[in-house]
């Protein structure tokens, strides 16, 4: 596979942690107990994915594989809160699908403009200023923020093109995309001269036009992994429409039929849905063809199986006009390039509870402050405006152990637990 396109990667990326909230009290000349000042942390960058139609191949990710972005500041005195960390915007070409690298499942089609937030960032913590109360009226106290989302994704290029051309290699695909296209793609009489997609834009009419993908040759068992065309066969997944290029020349010695039948049969085992895609089979390399008998065992063979049948030659410029005439005839009543609809579904966190937490009684005697790594994280990865996500989270701290310590160390119904931005009032 050529190094220059690169259409598979793996990636790590993970948001910026929330900044911690501050604890401070007012300072003023003439001005006694000023009260509680401190102010919050900064939330955390988020890893934001954007399409960028001058990329065409995920090069960019051969060599950097992780993705941090910036963690939120600390607040200040002064009910200053802390500067937000700077969102990391991720570039990725256009029909890149995003994937959980665990499960394989569709996290994302990055195949319109809209932006997509594919880590969130941690918030920041609260400072004292919010933990003042009539009788907590000197908050000793504030809260560390909270650690941003990170994830394992891999990165597939599917392209986006209407019509993608399927055939053995060296039958004239890359020839006819040039003459067809303004695309320039290598061309030369051996096999395997297209190492990598081609993508051209063919402009049939004022108004109307479709885009066309040249990808390296297919050979018998591609979908098992022979040759190069397996590696790339899923650039044609999106096609809405497949032209089938067969050498009839004999200039090679092949049977033009079972050319055809074996190209199939490859799709037909890497996707039957791919297998049943429309088809428009062009006969190449009429010009120079040897023995007419071929072209008409073709035709007698791909019209019973309800198939078109154009005769042209790429390199002459023959038929071409008429084939893609037909082309855009086609593509006019066929429903719009696949888009795939995402398939991943969050995992509830898997967190350790074993450790212990870290609680303190504040000095008001009614505030228990709790704390701890494996919280922090739990915390993290709640929906507090969700009653499942909450359900969850009241399920595992009751197994931690947590309710039961804080009722050995005299909680009381009606004291206030903090954990970290979130209070509940505690009853039994």
């Amino acid at each position: 596979m050529a190094t220059s396109f690169i259409d598979k990667a793996r990636i790590t990326v993970r948001a910026g942690n929330g900044g911690n909230g501050v604890v401070a009290f007012h300072r003023e000349k003439y001005v006694a107990a000023g009260g509680p000042d401190g102010g919050d942390g900064g939330k955390g960058g988020s890893i934001i994915l954007q399409v960028d139609d001058n990329m065409s191949t995920l090069m960019d990710f051969r060599y950097k594989r992780k993705y941090v972005a910036p963690n939120g500041m600390d607040g200040q005195g002064a009910r200053k809160s802390g500067k937000d960390g700077q969102d990391l915007i991720i570039r990725v070409p256009r029909g890149t699908l995003v994937r959980d690298a665990e499960t394989n499942a569709i996290i994302k089609d990055m195949s319109d403009k809209e932006p997509f937030v594919l880590c969130k960032g941690g918030r920041g913590g609260w400072g004292n200023m919010h933990f003042a109360t009539p009788t907590r009226q000197v908050p000793r106290f504030a809260k560390a923020g909270l650690p941003g989302e990170s994830h394992d994704v891999v990165l597939e290029l599917k392209l986006l093109a209407d019509v993608g051309l399927i055939g053995f290699p060296n039958v004239g695909k890359s020839t006819l995309l040039s003459v067809v296209s303004k695309a320039q793609p290598k061309i030369a009489n051996y096999h395997f001269t297209t190492l990598f997609p081609n993508l051209g834009v063919v402009w049939v009419d004022e108004g109307v036009s479709f885009v066309m993908a040249d990808i390296p040759g297919i050979i018998e068992g591609a979908s098992e992994g022979a040759g190069l065309g397996h590696d790339f066969l899923r650039h044609i997944d999106r096609c809405r429409l497949l032209v089938h290029v067969v050498d009839v020349s004999g200039s090679e010695g092949r049977d033009p039929v079972a050319d055809f039948d074996a190209i199939n049969e490859e799709l037909k085992q890497y996707s039957p849905a791919l297998a049943e895609r429309p088809q428009i089979v062009a006969a190449n390399k009429v010009d120079i063809m040897e023995d007419p008998e071929n072209l008409e065992r073709l035709r007698a063979h791909v019209e019973a199986l309800g198939y078109s049948l154009y005769e042209i030659s790429a390199a002459a410029h023959q038929g071409t006009r008429q084939l893609v005439g037909k082309v855009a005839e086609m593509l006019s009543v066929l429903p719009p390039v696949t888009v795939y609809e995402p398939e991943y579904v969050p995992q509830p966190v898997a967190v350790d509870t074993s450790a212990p937490l870290d609680i303190q009684r504040a000095d008001d005697g009614h505030t228990w402050l709790v704390e701890g790594p494996w919280l922090q994280r739990l915390m993290g990865n709640i929906n507090f405006s969700d009653y499942e996500s909450r359900m969850y989270f009241d399920k595992t701290l009751r197994e931690s152990g947590l309710f039961r310590r804080l009722e050995e160390m005299g909680i009381q119904d009606g004291d206030t637990v903090s954990m970290y931005d979130f209070e509940f009032e505690y009853q039994r």
